[in-house]
Protein backbone atom coordinates (compact mmCIF):
# COMPACT_ATOMS: atom_id res chain seq x y z
CA UNK A 1 0.00 0.00 0.00
CA UNK A 2 2.47 2.64 0.62
CA UNK A 3 4.88 1.08 -2.02
CA UNK A 4 2.33 2.31 -4.46
CA UNK A 5 0.39 5.19 -2.65
CA UNK A 6 -2.98 2.86 -2.54
CA UNK A 7 -5.82 2.15 -0.28
CA UNK A 8 -6.27 -0.68 1.87
CA UNK A 9 -9.88 -1.44 -0.38
CA UNK A 10 -7.52 -1.29 -3.46
CA UNK A 11 -4.60 -3.56 -2.63
CA UNK A 12 -7.20 -5.98 -1.33
CA UNK A 13 -9.06 -5.94 -4.65
CA UNK A 14 -5.58 -6.23 -6.27
CA UNK A 15 -4.78 -9.58 -4.62
CA UNK A 16 -8.37 -10.75 -5.86
CA UNK A 17 -7.56 -10.13 -8.93
CA UNK A 18 -4.15 -11.81 -8.52
CA UNK A 19 -6.13 -15.06 -6.38
CA UNK A 20 -8.40 -15.25 -9.61
CA UNK A 21 -5.58 -15.43 -12.38
CA UNK A 22 -3.81 -17.91 -10.17
CA UNK A 23 -0.63 -15.36 -9.54
CA UNK A 24 -1.07 -15.40 -5.72
CA UNK A 25 -2.29 -17.43 -3.23
CA UNK A 26 -2.95 -16.36 0.84
CA UNK A 27 -1.03 -18.93 3.31
CA UNK A 28 -1.83 -19.81 6.57
CA UNK A 29 0.32 -17.55 8.91
CA UNK A 30 1.36 -15.23 6.30
CA UNK A 31 0.00 -13.09 3.72
CA UNK A 32 0.27 -13.95 0.49
CA UNK A 33 2.40 -15.57 -1.73
CA UNK A 34 3.65 -15.22 -5.67
CA UNK A 35 2.36 -18.97 -7.20
CA UNK A 36 5.00 -19.97 -9.78
CA UNK A 37 3.35 -21.85 -12.84
CA UNK A 38 6.58 -24.28 -12.78
CA UNK A 39 5.18 -24.92 -8.94
CA UNK A 40 2.54 -27.19 -8.09
CA UNK A 41 1.09 -26.18 -4.66
CA UNK A 42 -0.07 -27.80 -2.38
CA UNK A 43 -3.28 -26.71 -1.07
CA UNK A 44 -4.01 -29.41 2.18
CA UNK A 45 -4.34 -27.93 5.18
CA UNK A 46 -0.75 -27.53 7.18
CA UNK A 47 -1.66 -30.43 9.81
CA UNK A 48 -2.25 -33.30 7.11
CA UNK A 49 0.99 -31.76 5.57
CA UNK A 50 3.19 -32.40 8.66
CA UNK A 51 0.92 -35.48 8.94
CA UNK A 52 2.61 -36.65 6.65
CA UNK A 53 6.17 -35.99 7.65
CA UNK A 54 5.68 -38.85 9.89
CA UNK A 55 5.83 -41.34 6.62
CA UNK A 56 7.90 -39.44 4.44
CA UNK A 57 10.88 -38.95 6.85
CA UNK A 58 9.87 -42.85 7.74
CA UNK A 59 9.43 -41.78 11.46
CA UNK A 60 7.77 -45.05 14.21
CA UNK A 61 5.82 -44.87 17.22
CA UNK A 62 7.87 -43.28 19.80
CA UNK A 63 10.33 -41.43 17.79
CA UNK A 64 11.16 -38.29 18.07
CA UNK A 65 9.20 -35.62 15.87
CA UNK A 66 10.53 -31.99 14.32
CA UNK A 67 10.10 -29.12 16.34
CA UNK A 68 8.23 -26.30 15.71
CA UNK A 69 10.97 -24.38 14.58
CA UNK A 70 12.50 -26.84 11.98
CA UNK A 71 8.75 -27.37 10.59
CA UNK A 72 7.89 -23.32 10.14
CA UNK A 73 11.13 -23.27 8.13
CA UNK A 74 10.86 -26.59 6.09
CA UNK A 75 7.04 -25.52 5.39
CA UNK A 76 7.46 -21.70 4.91
CA UNK A 77 4.90 -21.02 7.60
CA UNK A 78 5.59 -19.11 10.73
CA UNK A 79 6.22 -21.34 14.57
CA UNK A 80 2.35 -19.88 15.97
CA UNK A 81 1.07 -21.78 12.72
CA UNK A 82 2.64 -24.45 13.08
CA UNK A 83 1.88 -24.92 16.97
CA UNK A 84 -2.15 -24.83 15.92
CA UNK A 85 -1.34 -28.01 13.38
CA UNK A 86 0.86 -29.75 15.92
CA UNK A 87 -1.96 -29.40 18.17
CA UNK A 88 -4.71 -30.71 16.11
CA UNK A 89 -2.52 -33.77 15.48
CA UNK A 90 -1.97 -34.16 18.96
CA UNK A 91 -5.91 -34.26 19.63
CA UNK A 92 -6.58 -36.32 17.03
CA UNK A 93 -3.85 -39.22 18.77
CA UNK A 94 -1.44 -39.05 15.98
CA UNK A 95 1.90 -36.75 18.31
CA UNK A 96 2.25 -37.03 22.01
CA UNK A 97 4.13 -34.45 24.36
CA UNK A 98 5.07 -30.86 22.91
CA UNK A 99 4.80 -28.03 24.90
CA UNK A 100 7.74 -26.00 25.94
CA UNK A 101 10.85 -27.61 26.51
CA UNK A 102 9.59 -30.81 25.77
CA UNK A 103 10.16 -33.04 22.88
CA UNK A 104 7.34 -34.40 20.71
CA UNK A 105 6.72 -37.94 19.62
CA UNK A 106 5.09 -39.81 17.25
CA UNK A 107 2.38 -41.88 18.99
CA UNK A 108 0.28 -43.66 15.78
CA UNK A 109 1.54 -43.69 11.98
CA UNK A 110 -1.66 -42.18 10.38
CA UNK A 111 -3.08 -44.68 7.54
CA UNK A 112 -3.45 -43.35 4.06
CA UNK A 113 -6.98 -42.23 4.91
CA UNK A 114 -6.20 -40.20 7.98
CA UNK A 115 -3.26 -38.12 5.61
CA UNK A 116 -5.46 -37.78 2.53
Amino acid sequence: MREHGVSRGVAIRAYGVLRQEGLAAPTPGARWRVVRSDTQVDRRPLHERIAEVIATDGLQAGEAFPSASALAERFDVSRPTVTKALEKLEAAGVLAGGGQGKVRTVRAVPTREERS
